[in-house]
């Protein structure tokens, strides 16, 4: 029966990762076109434009005025400038490295996160977390060996540099999630994370986001679109199923990583990165079997 009640939310996070995926594809070609700051800005301004009016139907079918509470917005205000940097971040890396090989580096967040929630909320780290750890570690170092093993290409590993940083700041919305999935509804949520990036960054936008041309704004609207969708979509998953059940799912982002860098960008998959995500992964199921806290997804 249990089963029964968690296949419509893990058909709607499939869905809402999927989501993410195409909308990373979308993000790159942006980022190539006017630079990771720029694109991420101007498609916050549009996803917050896109979500105020859905976040205020919301609050008055639930009969709520005014805005959240002080102690909501500061959530909110925190989790909008962790993941602008972690998008700014990724984004930058993004255009230097294959989708793939950039999103298998990626997969260490959840590790992370379980020292975070450590250090921040008082969890305890057992062997399974170091034993896990060891072995994502070794399949970011199959990965990173590619790099660092052939030509010398210091554009390539600033790429892998931001995103292993995008990671880390990653990890760290992970544990703010959890916190503001308990206060706040999926279309609240995506708002405020919109707004926060958009007003955080438009305080240099002048200098740093060069206005987009037709196409470009084109591939922002959409990516605004998607990055909306997926955050309601998992917001709603994650409030009817299990995080231990869902939070597998994650890593489906990989096919569609790998499936639209080869479409979009002609980015082949090679044996380094398939050797590398097969470690991350084994390490983060390894160290989530007992140790690790239930976490949500961006």
């Amino acid at each position: 029966m249990m089963r029964s009640r968690s296949f419509l939310p893990i058909l709607v996070a499939l869905t809402g990762l999927a989501c993410f995926g195409v909308m990373d594809g979308v993000m790159k070609s942006a980022s190539i076109a006017i630079g990771s700051y720029g694109a991420i800005f101007w498609r916050s301004v549009l996803g917050a434009l896109f979500m105020v009016p859905i976040w205020l139907r919301r609050r008055h079918i639930d009969g709520v005025r005014g805005l959240p509470s002080p102690a909501i917005l500061r959530i909110h205000g925190l989790r909008g400038a962790v993941v602008a940097a972690m998008a700014v971040m990724f984004f930058y890396g993004l255009v230097r490295t294959p989708m793939a090989e950039a999103m298998a580096l990626t997969f260490i967040a959840p590790l992370i996160a379980l020292y975070l929630a450590a250090a921040l909320l008082g969890e305890a780290v057992g062997g399974r977390t170091v034993a896990g750890s060891l072995l994502a570690l070794a399949g970011v170092g199959v990965i990173a060996a590619a790099k660092f093993g052939g030509a010398w290409n210091p554009e390539a590993v600033k790429g892998l540099v931001a995103i292993l940083v995008s990671a880390v700041l990653y990890a760290w919305n992970l544990v703010i999630q959890r916190q503001q999935a308990q206060v706040s509804s999926p279309e609240e949520i995506a708002f405020f994370q919109a707004f926060v990036i958009a007003a955080l960054l438009g305080t240099v936008a002048w200098w740093l986001a060069p206005m987009p041309d037709a196409r470009t704004w084109l591939e922002l609207a959409a990516a605004a679109v998607l990055a909306a969708t997926s955050l309601m979509l998992l917001g709603w998953a994650y409030a009817r199923a299990e995080a231990q059940v869902l939070v597998p799912m994650e890593y489906t982002a990989f096919i569609w990583a790998a499936l639209v860098g080869w479409v979009a960008f002609r980015e082949a998959l090679t044996w380094h990165t398939l050797g590398g995500v097969v470690l991350i992964v084994a390490g983060c199921l390894l160290a989530a079997r007992r140790d690790g806290p239930h976490l949500e997804p961006v």
